[in-house]
């Protein structure tokens, strides 16, 4: 469906219909004896196209549709042509009266259309719900990337640290939300991290720690501390306990398995994960 059109007393209300908080419909009222509006239509022609998913141009003929373009005109103050309004959510959020440059008309538009941040996080959201957790990562840190003071991209993305176990990277994040964005959301986030911090600590570890500094040799012992390390988001130390293992026997058991899942199961492009990767290959090669 193209989206550019021609306003017709038949279509407004299908038009206004189509705005919505991710689009904007720029109505357009145009006569083709203006020079002024012959110029900005071409510039609209290039804007509807770079903008194409989020932007619709209605384009009122104020030559043809008479009776629409004055009834229009009477209700939104209407005293020049070219005006370009703009619509969001069925309503008019901006106005340019008289002819605009291609730079004028952006800088209205990017007001009110979705930021890449915006369409980053929502696409961790929909990468979270589909328990894509390495996608959702990614997604919200490019978002966080680009706006690192909001509020409601860092509580995302501390959310998804807690469940690929970055525990110190979401208290981090978690710090620094201001007092009055510490809403539901960010409680829920929170009592989710105290509770990861607690099991990071459980009494399972402490007694494999225990038996492993009685009995160093024991490479089983030391096998099932990293597993429970690993389950407690702690990948840093299950790595080094496997590779203490690997560097004795490179074939001891599920030893070789268990470090190469903990590697894949660490988001894009993590330095522990090339760390790690390369202590492999050191005693491999």
């Amino acid at each position: 469906m193209t989206n550019q059109i021609h306003v017709t007393a038949e279509n407004i209300q299908q038009v206004l219909g189509q705005t919505s908080e991710e689009s904007i419909v720029a109505l357009s009222f145009y006569s083709a004896q203006s020079p002024e509006c012959m110029e900005q239509a071409r510039i609209l022609d290039g804007l509807a196209q770079q903008y194409a998913q989020n932007l619709v141009v209605a384009t009122l003929d104020c030559d043809q549709q008479q009776a629409l373009a004055s009834q229009l005109a009477q209700q939104i103050g209407l005293q020049a042509l070219p005006t370009l309004v703009l619509l969001k959510g069925g309503a008019p959020v901006d106005m340019l009266p008289g002819p605009q440059s291609e730079q004028q008309i952006k800088e209205a538009l990017q007001k009110h259309l979705p930021q890449p941040q915006d369409a980053l996080l929502q696409q961790a959201k929909e990468a979270l719900s589909a328990d894509n957790l390495n996608d959702a990562f990614k997604y919200a840190k490019q978002a966080y990337e680009i706006d690192a003071n909001n509020s409601r991209i860092k509580l995302v993305l501390a959310d998804i640290c807690i469940q690929i176990h970055r525990l110190d990277d979401a208290r981090s994040l978690l710090d620094t939300i201001a007092l009055a964005d510490q809403d539901a959301y960010f409680n829920n986030i929170k009592a989710k991290l105290d509770q990861a911090e607690q099991a990071q600590d459980s009494p399972e570890i402490q007694a494999l720690q225990q038996a492993v500094e009685q009995d160093p040799a024991n490479l089983d012992t030391k096998v099932n501390l990293a597993v429970a390390f690993n389950d407690a988001g702690r990948k840093e130390e299950a790595l080094e306990t496997l590779f203490s293992v690997l560097i004795k026997d490179l074939n001891f058991g599920e030893a070789k398995k268990n470090y190469l899942d903990i590697i894949a199961s660490l988001p894009e492009g993590d330095a522990l994960a090339a760390t790690y990767r390369r202590k492999l290959y050191s005693i491999l090669y």
